[in-house]
């Protein structure tokens, strides 16, 4: 078996059979953390289409720097952060009480920044830091923004 960085330098040559070991490997963590990030699991498989498509056409860039899993994982986040950001628009906060939903319902229907916060931190383990730099904040900010996060989500799951 390759090795991730194997088939990453591969595949930047050109390699698709080394492609598609990556793609098998990591089409389920991309897909959950676009459906995640986006709140839409429909929109969540548009964007892995199109994570994998801009991976493909990246990764001359990858230097391995960092692992691969790492490296693809925030072009998940970029590609998903700018192409959700017009759907962000019209999203409903989610309404405490009333039917009850399960966590990823409750997750999905946040307001996209806590939506983002959240999911970041509490399911994919970024550190306050590391979210900062992504959406160009302090850590004070993350965490507070986190802190917004659970408590709207307790709030909607009615506890």
């Amino acid at each position: 078996m390759m090795s991730d960085s194997t088939d990453a330098a591969l595949a930047a040559e050109g390699d698709y059979v080394a492609f598609e070991r990556l793609f098998r490997k990591y089409l389920s963590p991309v897909y959950s953390l676009c459906a995640r990030l986006s709140g839409n699991r429909e929109q969540g498989a548009a964007l892995t289409e199109e994570v994998f498509v801009s991976a493909w056409d990246a990764l001359r860039h990858f230097r391995g720097g960092s692992g691969f899993d790492t490296w693809l994982r925030r072009l998940a986040i970029d590609v998903t952060l700018a192409k959700s950001e017009a759907h962000d628009e019209g999203a409903a906060a989610a309404e405490p009480g009333g039917e009850s939903m399960s966590l990823d319902q409750a997750v999905d229907r946040l307001p996209a920044d806590a939506r983002r916060i959240l999911v970041l931190h509490d399911v994919e383990r970024f550190t306050h830091e590391e979210i900062a730099q992504i959406f160009g904040i302090t850590p004070g900010a993350s965490n507070a923004k986190l802190r917004r996060a659970r408590v709207l989500l307790k709030e909607s799951l009615g506890r």
